[in-house]
């Protein structure tokens, strides 16, 4: 199999793991109302920061937990006067490459330079993403092969859902010798057996076709080299279309009949023999030995099969929603339409991704309340999306979008906020969403627990570094130092403030609530090791033992 090499690949393929957590710090809330201290806690979230960081932040409370994400990092192009800047020279990203990947940084190609970008980022994304998840990514031709060759490593081939083509209609330089109208959208899921079919109907499907009726009807016969003619014997009662009268017996069309079908009251009365090539024959012998019983398709449609007028054998398919979505997207906006359309709302912002396309893109993932992270926010079009699709079909789904750049701020939270009040003669799509910045690290560069984050963010860190569950519990005055239960299990922080704990006979009186094993951190533990084991008591020194993820 080929391998991918690139300059810096071996420092970077594990990085995600040294990256240092940091807190997420609430800088204000925002309603319909408006501008607020208290967080909304509403789920929606937009993330000053860089992206790295931040998402190693998210895990804590979403790792496996988000069902859609959409990405659109640079393409790297090389181009420098965009307002994000795409060829990966930010002076943030140019030093983690400088401190990680170490001198040789100053020669690297921009290739290898964006490979060291996205490879830890892919890594995190892919531990966000829940196992019913996908992922979907931009990207063009200067990235392209490099990025479908590490998703294959970090998602797996087996999970490569599709390439979709985005037809960009946009204005094209009349001066070269092909005008380039398309984007890619690399699509991969966590677990494919996973991915459901969408139910949703390329909106360029017009709206006389069969793909809208909840009931479809369609032959079953069908002669070729993969249908191979066959005999299949129909029993008395098998439903027909016809309420009397009769099929002959023929060899001159298909299917052929070896003797007369009989027909009284919609329902055949005599024993036939049919061959013919069959493209579905699996489930409708099926639907013969369950004695005409409604049997389910390989889209887990509810499936009858019937005999026509003309003595065909016809399937019905019934179903709920449809599912119709191909792999070439156009009709569905371009970056010219986005930025005309932001200037509205006193935006000003170059190449957005197209509110139309991501929309459409969120629509492919079933659910009703799920979460989409946007880790390339940008303008804040995925966010966007979130809100006018709720709008649309009364869902609750989520939306997390991390960006670095200081725009966050003045576009994309602005942007936001004008989506959820409403602006010029566009109504209000309603909402709520929290802003954060990232903090501070956990551990300082000593490797000591940084005490100036509080308390409370280094007991939910600790508490998911050992169960991998958010903690919930609140802490109270009855069990200062108890995290919560898990599994039987009791988590305890014996931590106090520029105080040496220590863990013997006179501080077990911590425990506050009785179950079959106990983890303990404190600082110091003067019990015994065979008192420990027989009263199911395990110590964890602060910080050495604290988990680094």
């Amino acid at each position: 199999m080929p391998t991918l090499h690139w300059i810096g690949k071996e420092k970077v393929v594990s990085h995600h793991q040294d990256v240092p957590y940091k807190i997420l710090d609430h800088k204000y809330g925002f309603t319909d109302k408006g501008e607020q201290k208290e967080e909304t806690k509403s789920g929606n979230k937009i993330i000053k920061g860089d992206n790295l960081e931040a998402l190693k932040s998210l895990l804590p409370e979403y790792e496996g937990k988000v069902k859609c994400i959409y990405i659109d990092p640079p393409y790297n192009t090389g181009k420098e006067s965009w307002v994000y800047n795409d060829n990966v020279n930010h002076p943030k990203i140019k030093k983690w490459l400088g401190e990680v990947v170490g001198k040789e940084g100053d020669d690297f190609t921009r290739h290898d330079k964006w490979l060291c970008m996205m490879y830890p980022r892919l890594k995190l994304l892919h531990k966000l993403l829940s196992e019913d998840g996908i992922i979907f990514i931009s990207i063009d031709d200067n990235e392209y092969h490099n990025l479908k060759y590490i998703c294959d490593i970090i998602f797996s081939k087996n999970n490569f859902i599709t390439n979709f083509t985005w037809r960009t209609d946009g204005n094209f330089d009349n001066q070269a010798k092909i005008k380039i109208n398309h984007e890619y959208i690399l699509c991969y899921s966590k677990n494919s057996e996973l991915f459901e079919y969408p139910e949703i109907i390329d909106p360029n499907i017009t709206e006389d076709s069969k793909l809208y009726k909840t009931e479809i009807k369609n032959t079953i016969v069908k002669n070729g080299p993969k249908n191979p003619i066959s005999e299949v014997v129909i029993p008395v009662g098998f439903p027909c279309d016809i309420k009397n009268g009769i099929i002959k017996a023929r060899t001159n069309s298909w299917p052929h009949y070896q003797s007369d079908a009989i027909i009284k009251n919609n329902k055949l009365t005599n024993e036939v023999i049919v061959k013919s090539g069959w493209s579905s024959k699996g489930i409708f012998e099926k639907f013969i030995k369950g004695k005409f019983k409604t049997v389910k398709d390989s889209k887990n449609q509810e499936t009858s099969f019937t005999i026509s007028k003309t003595g065909a054998i016809e399937s019905i398919k019934s179903r709920k929603k449809a599912s119709h979505v191909v792999s070439s997207l156009f009709n569905m906006g371009s970056t010219q339409n986005m930025s005309s359309a932001l200037k509205k709302m006193g935006v000003d912002f170059d190449y957005p991704k197209s509110l139309t396309l991501i929309e459409y893109l969120i629509s492919i993932v079933n659910g009703d309340n799920f979460i989409v992270l946007d880790s390339f926010a940008g303008s804040g079009t995925t966010a966007h999306a979130v809100l006018n699709l709720n709008k649309k079909d009364d869902r609750n789904r989520k939306f997390i979008s991390i960006e670095m750049m200081d725009y966050v701020e003045t576009i994309t939270s602005m942007r936001v906020q004008k989506v959820i009040k409403g602006y010029s003669d566009i109504l209000g799509t309603g909402g709520e969403f929290d802003f954060y910045e990232l903090g501070k690290p956990i551990f300082k560069d000593d490797e000591n627990l940084n005490e100036e984050v509080g308390e409370d963010k280094i007991r939910n860190y600790i508490y998911y570094t050992e169960t991998k569950q958010p903690l919930i519990r609140p802490q109270s005055k009855e069990a200062k130092f108890l995290l919560d239960n898990y599994q039987d299990t009791g988590y305890y922080f014996y931590y106090e403030k520029d105080i040496l704990t220590t863990l013997d006979n006179n501080s077990l009186n911590i425990i506050s609530e009785l179950q079959e094993q106990y983890i303990i951190y404190a600082d110091i533990c003067l019990l015994d090791e065979a008192y420990m084991l027989n009263k199911n008591i395990i110590f964890k020194k602060i910080p050495r033992d604290i988990k680094r993820f």
